[in-house]
């Protein structure tokens, strides 16, 4: 019983973690659109903790199409699936517990 309520309370927590951060991506491509101030501490934030899952992804796969960076949302599709697809299997093995 104390390993499928610690099993779903981490299932929880990388469900959240997992959102949080698709929101930061959301956020830090909205405000890429307007020509942020570089020293601005948010705009500082968001770029940290993007750009460095963002240069990962770019020397595996193109993803300049038409002047349009599509890292973003490669990101998202695949923090989504991580977050449908294992999250859901800890949620399993807590219930085969």
């Amino acid at each position: 019983m104390v390993v499928s309520t610690f099993i779903q309370a981490f299932a929880q927590i990388l469900s959240m973690a997992i959102n949080i951060y698709i929101w930061v991506i959301i956020i830090a491509a909205l405000i890429s659109w307007v020509r942020p101030d570089p020293y601005n501490p948010i705009v500082q934030i968001l770029a940290r903790l993007t750009e460095p899952l963002y240069a990962k992804i770019r020397r595996i796969i193109p993803t300049l199409i038409g002047g349009v960076d599509l890292t973003p949302i490669i990101v998202i599709l695949a923090l989504k699936f991580i977050d449908l697809f294992a999250v859901q299997l800890l949620f399993q093995l807590a219930h085969s517990f």
